[in-house]
């Protein structure tokens, strides 16, 4: 293994810094506006399930609990453990799952494996100090009162932010199901973006209009004509193919900008200066990959295919009246929903996406705005 050298001095400054008192919300907040890249913004590859937006706080506990930091191998930090799939039922046999040893257990080489980013004596004196967190703040018990019935989310995971992007998280207030997106000041701040610290949106103020829309495009007598545009968006071939070559091109470009980077940084140019081009590299990476990961999931479907599509579901008026929550949300999973709140204007752009193909038609109302009451 070879210190990073845009990763291997941040990893130096968080041990500095919790050793100097700082705690991992400080630390996250510092790093992040700075204009330090997080992990999976540093390494976009190895972390395409996130964003990265900003320095999360369980990304500085990984960091400070890593032994490897300290140059040794170790071993024996996980086990593996044979878990039942069903309790009630053995023969359904088990399943093979890690799970982490006490630190005592752990096996730790006599010698230097590979060069140290910190010292053991510093490793071993955060262990001490997050024990002695622990000990002096510990997690007080969680007290959950037992519900009285199930919640259901409509809208979970198909409801995002139109102002970071990120799906909507599910959360349940003054008894009726709401979605909030939470943003700290600090990642805002770093992202040049104006969001809200907290946004707040209630189901019941989109729903019906949700429910309304659908049953418009999806009226009978509208059936061939919304199923046409379906086709018609999701055998946009060539346009696909330039998108696709058009982002490849950039991400070759990014590649190679990042490697200039690196030579300069090896070269001898101010690792601050060099890391804030890099930052904005690879940023930019992030976006490629998410348009490439879009585009690859786009498929061709015809309209004899949608129109059977739409026909399974039978009278989704009286689909959508009558359905139990567990079905509705299947309903609306099947069209490929995806809804974007925007809390400045309080509306929520809705577009129905089938087999991966957007629908943007003003003429058969396939894209709409409604405004919703609430928001913050």
């Amino acid at each position: 293994l070879e210190p990073d050298p845009i990763a291997a001095p941040v990893v130096r400054r968080i041990y500095r810094e919790y050793i100097a008192g700082h705690g991992l919300h400080a630390i996250s907040e510092g790093l992040t506006r700075d204009g330090i890249p997080c992990p999976s913004a540093h390494d976009p590859a190895r972390n395409t399930h996130r964003q990265g937006v900003g320095w999360p706080k369980s990304a500085i506990i990984v960091i400070l609990t890593n032994p490897r930091y300290t140059g040794r191998q170790v071993w024996n930090k996980q086990r593996k453990a044979g878990v039942l799939l069903d309790i009630e039922d053995v023969a359904a046999g088990y399943e093979t799952k890690f799970k982490w040893n006490e630190p005592g257990t752990w096996v730790w080489s006599d010698t230097i494996a590979h060069e140290p980013l910190v010292s053991l004596e510093d490793f071993e004196a955060v262990q001490a100090i997050r024990l002695q967190r622990r000990k002096t703040n510990p997690p007080a018990p969680l007290q959950r009162m037992q519900r009285t019935s199930e919640r259901h989310y409509l809208l979970r995971g198909i409801l995002y932010c139109a102002v970071c992007g990120r799906k909507m998280e599910s959360t349940f207030n003054h008894g009726r199901p709401h979605y909030r997106c939470r943003y700290p000041a600090a990642y805002a701040e770093a992202n040049g973006i104006a969001h809200p610290r907290t946004v707040y949106v209630r189901e019941d103020h989109i729903v019906p209009h949700l429910d309304k829309w659908l049953c418009t495009i999806f009226a009978p007598h509208r059936i061939a004509a919304t199923a046409k545009a379906l086709a018609d968006a999701s055998s946009g071939d060539d346009n696909h193919a330039v998108l696709a070559a058009k982002a490849h091109k950039e991400l070759a470009e990014a590649d190679r900008k990042l490697g200039q980077y690196r030579a300069l940084l090896e070269a001898g140019t101010d690792p601050a200066t060099v890391a804030g081009w890099i930052r904005e590299v690879e940023i930019e990476k992030i976006a490629i990959n998410a348009r490439l990961r879009e585009l690859g999931e786009r498929a061709t479907m015809t309209t004899e295919e949608i129109t059977a599509l739409v026909h399974a579901l039978g009278d989704l008026v009286r689909v959508l009246g009558e359905a139990a929550p567990t079905n509705k949300m299947k309903i609306y999973k099947e069209l490929g929903l995806r809804l974007d709140y925007d809390a400045s204007a309080r509306t929520v752009a809705v577009e129905a996406i089938t087999a991966g193909s957007n629908i943007k038609s003003d003429t058969d109302s396939s894209v709409r705005k409604v405004g919703v009451r609430g928001g913050t």
